[in-house]
């Protein structure tokens, strides 16, 4: 008897799905794309309104085989692939391969039992209008890319990538670092009070908030010290008690961008293994008696879109285990932003009884902390809002005005699930209005405005939503390919542009500024949803580009500088060998100087991020420098690797150690601490240690790109 033939992407989902459907049918997975653009050559015809030529990927040809030779005898083929466009159009390729004349396009949000059968019974027709807007952006992303990068393999180096969103992507990590690079703090003071009822009692600590009627500035030591002398000369009284409710709304369920930032915050998770760690839930995971069946909905979302039936499940699990007066009147619903494309409902478990308890014996670790994660705020999305009370205590004293806040929380709400933290609670003594307060001391502190916080993954996933830039399944990949192509370093979290990208970015944007333009690549990915909706056909998106981007690729062909032959300038170092000018460039191994009077002067010269710390190691004589790892984590290593094997993560301070005299400190929680003896430091100050605090600036600033 012929069999059912399904097709899905991965093995994972294949073996879920085939519990589900008996013996007629028969599971199979085509592991992702098996169709796509030849790798050697562009593969669009550019004069025949940009004709894309697809062939089959050469590691799947023998998988397509096998799938034609189960299309030949199967009953009817399922094509079973992801609800995206990526998804779509895995399907779309494989229709064009499978021979039979029954074939069906199913889709489902989540990977049970029941979606799968309902699924079944109502197969539609492939989405062309999904296909069109996946082969627009494909189209798109391949002109930019073999049209850009074999002209930074001639300008600069071979190997280079561009990318319509990565390099994007990069500069705004460029541009964030040029931000913290101009950026001058500025010293500011607060002053801090501690009063007292005149007849004795607890303390209560308020902040100066205005003086003579104005919000509080101070600016300088000085300044403080001359209020200081001034507020205590005054007596004080409460001059108003003020008790209000604050409501604090819970927050819509995750979206995939919500998930990846979630994710890196509590989890320390980077997007790409966010990503891989949900599609596992999703493909299903073996839990018990149960068997295998996936956990969570699909989690490539931009929608908060919730089942109706999952949240009537939810309030039915609510009112069991928390009470009616956690569940709101009236079923909340979310609003998606204006560009979301809502093609399918947000990240939520399939079940809401299957809690994280349940789940412990058969989820490893990580996979059980992003379980948890997503039914928390699932839960907690649809509960009643948090109430807090809050009261403001108004101490006046001539112009002085001080202000302390109490804050408790009156009813948890969605908080008795959600562990995240908003408020912290602050309890203050019993007061009245009009009652007399003693000024018992008085501390005035200083502070200094901060420069921008360099990019996590996690920020950067979130300002690229928040621009429009990429889609859902784009996040984590475009964070991954810069990192591997070297236009990050990592640090503690942070992404750090390199020189490369630094150069590379000052070059694109100065010959592709409309490309690389964060609205222009917004208003791409705006336009590439009308061509999923049908209101636009994804060629005439297509030629609408090119007519401008052939221009100005034209026009880089002529005028772009070649980093190559050139070099780029950097603060003055002469050649050792003939006194000329040394030059920055990229070479295979990384940047290194190089003489500007080559070929007559061929000196050459490693282009190390010194720290001036002599190596701790004993009888080394190498110097602690910065390096990079293969993955892009910064760290610290000696000069005479591999020689010498010295390696620290912490950045090392050219400071003394005033207990043991060790020739370098670490910057440490609290203050600063000596990796030789343990001791903790606190009595530097900042100002002392500018010039070697972080050694690696100092020699990056040194080096200006002059385009």
């Amino acid at each position: 008897m012929a069999k059912n033939l399904v097709v899905v992407e991965s093995p994972a989902k294949a073996k879920t799905i085939n519990k589900f459907l008996g013996r007629n049918f028969q599971v199979e997975s085509c592991y992702g794309h098996v169709k796509d653009l030849p790798k050697k050559k562009i593969g669009i015809d550019i004069e025949n309104e940009f004709k894309p030529s697809y062939e089959i990927i050469p590691a799947k040809r023998k998988i397509i085989k096998k799938l034609r030779d189960l299309s030949k005898t199967a009953e009817k083929v399922y094509l079973a692939t992801d609800l995206d466009r990526e998804g779509e159009a895995i399907a779309w390729h494989l229709s064009q391969e499978l021979n039979n004349s029954k074939k069906g396009r199913i889709v489902f949000n989540q990977i049970t039992k029941e979606a799968i059968q309902k699924a079944i019974k109502n197969p539609t027709e492939i989405n062309l209008n999904k296909v069109d807007a996946q082969q627009g952006r494909r189209v798109l992303d391949r002109l930019v890319g073999y049209k850009i990068s074999p002209l930074l393999w001639e300008k600069v180096k071979r190997g280079l990538s561009a990318g319509r969103v990565q390099s994007v992507a990069v500069r705004l990590v460029c541009e964030r670092e040029k931000e913290i690079e101009k950026f001058v703090e500025k010293e500011y003071w607060t002053i801090t009070g501690k009063f007292t009822l005149l007849a004795g009692g607890s303390l209560l600590e308020a902040k100066l908030f205005q003086v003579e009627h104005k919000r509080v500035k101070i600016l300088s030591e000085e300044k403080a010290r001359q209020l200081a002398e001034k507020i205590k000369e005054e007596e004080y009284k409460v001059a108003k008690l003020t008790a209000e409710e604050k409501k604090i709304f819970p927050p819509p369920p995750f979206i995939t961008s919500t998930l990846q930032q979630a994710a890196s915050y509590y989890l320390k998770l980077s997007p790409a293994q966010t990503m891989r760690i949900a599609q596992d839930l999703y493909e299903g995971e073996e839990i018990g008696n149960e068997e295998r069946v996936g956990l969570i909905t699909y989690m490539r979302t931009d929608s908060v879109r919730v089942a109706r039936e999952a949240q009537l499940e939810a309030r039915r699990h609510l009112e069991k285990e928390f009470g009616k007066e956690f569940l709101p009147l009236r079923i909340p619903r979310y609003k998606n932003k204006k560009s979301s494309q809502d093609a399918h409902e947000a990240i939520r478990p399939t079940k809401i009884w299957r809690t994280p308890e349940k789940l412990k014996p058969y989820l490893s670790p990580r996979h059980l902390k992003v379980y948890e994660v997503i039914w928390r705020r699932f839960l907690a999305s649809q509960m009643e809002k948090a109430i807090l009370n809050k009261i403001t205590v108004d101490i006046q004293g001539g112009g002085y005005l001080f202000r302390a806040e109490e804050k408790k929380i009156k009813f948890p709400g969605f908080m008795a699930v959600s562990k995240q933290k908003y408020e912290k609670e602050k309890s203050l003594p019993p007061v009245k209005e009009k009652e007399k307060l003693k000024l018992k001391e008085l501390a005035s502190k200083q502070h200094f405005t901060e420069a921008p916080s360099r990019y996590t993954e996690a920020s950067l996933v979130k300002v690229l939503e928040e621009k429009g830039i990429g889609r859902p399944s784009t996040y984590a990949p475009t964070i991954s390919t810069i990192k591997k192509r070297n236009y990050v370093s990592w640090q503690k979290g942070k992404l750090i542009p390199t020189l490369l990208a630094k150069v590379v970015n000052e070059l694109l944007v100065k010959n592709f500024s409309s490309v690389l333009a964060t609205r222009f690549t917004a208003q791409m990915e705006e336009d590439l949803d009308t061509v999923e909706e049908g209101e636009k056909k994804w060629t005439a998106l297509v030629d609408g580009f090119y007519k401008h981007f052939s221009k100005d690729l034209s026009k880089a062909k002529k005028k772009m500088k070649n980093i190559k032959k050139e070099g780029v300038q950097i603060a003055p170092i002469n050649c050792e060998k003939c006194g000329a000018k040394m030059i920055l460039k990229f070479g295979r191994y990384g940047e290194f100087l190089a003489c500007s009077n080559y070929p007559n002067c061929k000196n050459t010269k490693a282009l190390l991020n010194k720290t001036g710390i002599r190596c701790p190691f004993p009888d080394c004589e190498g110097e602690i420098i910065e390096r990079t790892s293969k993955k892009g984590a910064i760290f610290y290593g000696c000069s005479k690797f591999p020689k010498c094997k010295f390696i620290s993560r912490e950045v090392p301070i050219k400071e003394s150690c005033p207990h043991c005299g060790n020739s370098y400190i670490f910057r440490d929680k609290s203050g600063f601490k000596c990796p030789e003896c343990g001791a903790k430091i606190k009595d530097y100050k900042i100002e002392e240690l500018k010039l070697g605090e972080i050694p690696y600036k100092v020699v990056k600033k040194a080096i200006i790109c002059k385009l």
